[in-house]
Protein backbone atom coordinates (compact mmCIF):
# COMPACT_ATOMS: atom_id res chain seq x y z
CA UNK A 1 0.00 0.00 0.00
CA UNK A 2 1.45 3.13 -0.52
CA UNK A 3 1.09 6.18 1.86
CA UNK A 4 -2.29 7.81 1.27
CA UNK A 5 -2.98 11.50 1.48
CA UNK A 6 -4.74 11.77 4.47
CA UNK A 7 -6.98 15.79 5.85
CA UNK A 8 -7.22 16.92 9.22
CA UNK A 9 -9.42 19.94 9.59
CA UNK A 10 -6.04 21.97 9.58
CA UNK A 11 -3.48 19.87 7.71
CA UNK A 12 -2.83 18.43 4.35
CA UNK A 13 -0.38 15.26 5.22
CA UNK A 14 0.92 13.93 1.74
CA UNK A 15 3.13 11.04 0.44
CA UNK A 16 7.40 12.64 1.00
CA UNK A 17 8.65 13.78 -2.27
CA UNK A 18 12.05 14.66 -4.10
CA UNK A 19 10.31 18.28 -4.43
CA UNK A 20 9.84 18.45 -0.37
CA UNK A 21 13.85 18.82 0.45
CA UNK A 22 14.27 22.80 0.18
CA UNK A 23 11.61 23.01 2.76
CA UNK A 24 12.85 20.28 4.84
CA UNK A 25 16.77 21.81 4.35
CA UNK A 26 14.98 25.31 5.01
CA UNK A 27 13.08 23.96 8.41
CA UNK A 28 14.60 21.19 10.05
CA UNK A 29 18.24 22.21 9.60
CA UNK A 30 17.53 23.57 13.40
CA UNK A 31 18.94 23.03 16.38
CA UNK A 32 15.80 22.97 18.51
CA UNK A 33 14.51 19.73 16.45
CA UNK A 34 17.55 18.27 16.20
CA UNK A 35 18.66 18.27 19.70
CA UNK A 36 15.35 16.29 20.66
CA UNK A 37 16.83 13.28 18.09
CA UNK A 38 18.96 10.58 18.05
CA UNK A 39 22.73 11.10 16.73
CA UNK A 40 21.90 8.67 13.86
CA UNK A 41 20.77 12.90 12.35
CA UNK A 42 24.08 14.38 11.52
CA UNK A 43 24.92 17.90 13.10
CA UNK A 44 25.84 19.91 12.34
CA UNK A 45 23.01 19.16 9.58
CA UNK A 46 24.82 18.99 5.66
CA UNK A 47 23.62 21.14 3.41
CA UNK A 48 22.06 18.47 1.12
CA UNK A 49 20.75 16.66 4.13
CA UNK A 50 17.15 16.87 3.55
CA UNK A 51 17.63 15.79 -0.56
CA UNK A 52 20.14 12.72 0.65
CA UNK A 53 17.38 11.63 3.13
CA UNK A 54 14.73 12.11 1.03
CA UNK A 55 16.41 9.82 -1.37
CA UNK A 56 17.45 6.96 0.74
CA UNK A 57 13.42 6.80 2.28
CA UNK A 58 12.21 6.48 -1.24
CA UNK A 59 14.68 4.03 -1.93
CA UNK A 60 13.78 2.11 0.80
CA UNK A 61 10.12 2.31 -0.10
CA UNK A 62 10.72 1.03 -3.70
CA UNK A 63 12.52 -1.78 -2.35
CA UNK A 64 9.23 -3.24 -0.88
CA UNK A 65 9.15 -1.90 3.02
CA UNK A 66 6.41 -1.11 4.65
CA UNK A 67 6.81 2.16 5.45
CA UNK A 68 4.46 5.74 5.43
CA UNK A 69 5.94 8.32 4.79
CA UNK A 70 4.24 12.19 5.20
CA UNK A 71 5.01 15.41 5.13
CA UNK A 72 3.20 18.03 7.11
CA UNK A 73 1.29 20.93 4.55
CA UNK A 74 -1.02 23.51 5.89
CA UNK A 75 -4.53 23.41 4.42
CA UNK A 76 -4.71 27.24 4.18
CA UNK A 77 -1.05 27.59 2.96
CA UNK A 78 1.26 26.93 -0.39
CA UNK A 79 1.92 23.45 -0.01
CA UNK A 80 5.07 23.54 1.73
CA UNK A 81 5.85 21.16 3.87
CA UNK A 82 6.28 21.82 7.52
CA UNK A 83 6.83 18.87 9.22
CA UNK A 84 7.40 14.98 8.52
CA UNK A 85 6.08 11.58 9.88
CA UNK A 86 6.78 8.26 9.48
CA UNK A 87 5.49 5.24 10.44
CA UNK A 88 6.99 1.66 9.82
CA UNK A 89 4.41 -0.63 11.32
CA UNK A 90 6.17 -3.95 11.17
CA UNK A 91 9.39 -2.61 11.68
CA UNK A 92 10.95 -4.51 15.05
CA UNK A 93 12.94 -1.56 16.46
CA UNK A 94 13.54 -0.55 20.09
CA UNK A 95 13.34 2.97 18.68
CA UNK A 96 9.84 2.48 18.04
CA UNK A 97 7.56 2.49 14.79
CA UNK A 98 6.57 6.40 14.23
CA UNK A 99 8.49 9.43 14.27
CA UNK A 100 8.01 12.78 13.68
CA UNK A 101 8.81 16.37 13.42
CA UNK A 102 7.68 20.07 13.19
CA UNK A 103 9.00 23.49 12.02
CA UNK A 104 9.56 25.32 15.09
CA UNK A 105 7.15 28.32 13.68
CA UNK A 106 4.52 26.04 14.33
CA UNK A 107 4.63 25.18 17.66
CA UNK A 108 2.39 24.58 20.25
CA UNK A 109 -0.60 24.82 18.15
CA UNK A 110 -1.44 21.25 18.47
CA UNK A 111 -0.90 20.32 14.82
CA UNK A 112 0.88 17.33 15.52
CA UNK A 113 -1.79 15.93 18.17
CA UNK A 114 -3.87 16.26 15.12
CA UNK A 115 -1.33 14.96 12.62
CA UNK A 116 -0.82 12.09 14.63
CA UNK A 117 -4.23 10.92 15.65
CA UNK A 118 -4.56 10.69 11.62
CA UNK A 119 -1.84 8.78 11.52
CA UNK A 120 -3.25 6.40 14.28
CA UNK A 121 -6.52 6.53 12.20
CA UNK A 122 -4.73 5.06 9.68
CA UNK A 123 -2.89 2.40 11.48
CA UNK A 124 -5.80 1.14 13.24
CA UNK A 125 -8.41 1.28 10.91
CA UNK A 126 -6.99 1.08 7.45
CA UNK A 127 -4.34 -1.29 7.64
CA UNK A 128 -5.92 -3.42 10.95
CA UNK A 129 -2.89 -3.17 13.20
CA UNK A 130 -3.27 -3.86 16.95
CA UNK A 131 -0.22 -1.80 18.71
CA UNK A 132 2.98 0.11 18.05
CA UNK A 133 5.77 1.46 19.69
CA UNK A 134 7.09 5.26 19.48
CA UNK A 135 9.84 6.70 21.97
CA UNK A 136 11.10 10.12 23.09
CA UNK A 137 14.59 11.36 24.74
CA UNK A 138 13.26 12.20 28.21
CA UNK A 139 13.37 15.84 28.09
CA UNK A 140 11.22 16.11 24.91
CA UNK A 141 8.20 17.77 26.90
CA UNK A 142 6.28 18.33 23.68
CA UNK A 143 6.67 14.75 21.94
CA UNK A 144 5.84 13.59 25.57
CA UNK A 145 2.48 15.32 25.44
CA UNK A 146 1.44 14.63 21.90
CA UNK A 147 1.58 10.83 23.00
CA UNK A 148 -0.40 11.20 25.99
CA UNK A 149 -3.23 13.26 23.48
CA UNK A 150 -3.07 10.67 21.18
CA UNK A 151 -3.43 7.29 23.64
CA UNK A 152 -0.09 6.40 24.45
CA UNK A 153 0.62 4.11 27.05
CA UNK A 154 4.26 4.78 29.22
CA UNK A 155 5.89 1.18 28.87
CA UNK A 156 9.45 2.35 30.36
CA UNK A 157 13.06 3.12 29.49
CA UNK A 158 15.65 2.82 26.97
CA UNK A 159 18.92 3.52 25.89
CA UNK A 160 19.89 5.69 22.81
CA UNK A 161 22.04 8.46 22.51
CA UNK A 162 20.56 11.85 21.52
CA UNK A 163 21.99 14.92 20.35
CA UNK A 164 21.41 16.64 23.49
CA UNK A 165 23.76 14.70 25.37
CA UNK A 166 20.98 12.54 26.88
CA UNK A 167 20.84 8.77 26.80
CA UNK A 168 17.71 8.13 27.64
CA UNK A 169 14.24 7.58 25.82
CA UNK A 170 10.61 7.07 26.91
CA UNK A 171 9.65 4.09 25.28
CA UNK A 172 5.30 4.20 24.73
CA UNK A 173 3.03 1.61 23.49
CA UNK A 174 -0.05 2.88 21.36
CA UNK A 175 -2.78 -0.17 21.08
CA UNK A 176 -5.93 0.16 19.50
CA UNK A 177 -7.87 -0.43 22.45
CA UNK A 178 -6.53 2.66 24.26
CA UNK A 179 -7.21 4.49 20.95
CA UNK A 180 -10.61 3.67 20.38
CA UNK A 181 -11.42 4.20 24.04
CA UNK A 182 -9.71 8.12 24.30
CA UNK A 183 -11.60 8.64 20.81
CA UNK A 184 -14.75 6.29 20.58
CA UNK A 185 -15.89 7.49 17.06
CA UNK A 186 -12.39 6.56 15.77
CA UNK A 187 -13.12 3.14 14.21
CA UNK A 188 -15.90 4.60 12.26
CA UNK A 189 -13.74 7.11 10.94
CA UNK A 190 -11.43 6.90 7.80
CA UNK A 191 -8.49 8.43 6.06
Amino acid sequence: MKTPTIQTSRLILRPLALSDAPAIQRHFNNWNIIRNLATVVPWPYPDNGAETFIRRELEIIAAGEEIYHWVLTLRAGDGEAVGNIHFRPGADNPKGNRGFWLAEPYWKRGLMTEAISAVNDFAFNTLGIEQFHVCNVVSNEASRRVKQKTGAEFVGYIELAHHNGQSKSERWRVTRESWLRLNPGAGERSS
